[in-house]
C-alpha cells in the first residue's frame, strides 16, 4: 500500500501532472494512486524525488 494519493492531495498536485513528469500514462499513475498496482522501487524513488518527499513518506505501515 502506498500514500501517493495523500501526498498529491497535500501538495495540491494533479495525477496528470505527475504522469507527465514521470513519463507514465495517466492510467498507470491512477492505478498507483488507487493502490490497484504498486510502482517499482525505481519508480517509487522517482515519484518521491518529483514530489520532493522522502520515499518512506510514500509508504503505509500496516
Amino acid at each position: 500500500m502506498n500514500r501517493i494519493k495523500e501526498v498529491l492531495e497535500q501538495k495540491g498536485i494533479k495525477q496528470k501532472w505527475l504522469a507527465e513528469k514521470l513519463g507514465k500514462s495517466y492510467n498507470m499513475v491512477n492505478s498507483y494512486v488507487q493502490n490497484r498496482r504498486q510502482p517499482s522501487i525505481e519508480d517509487l524513488y522517482r515519484i518521491a524525488k518529483i514530489l520532493d518527499v522522502n520515499p518512506k513518506d510514500l509508504l503505509k505501515e500496516d
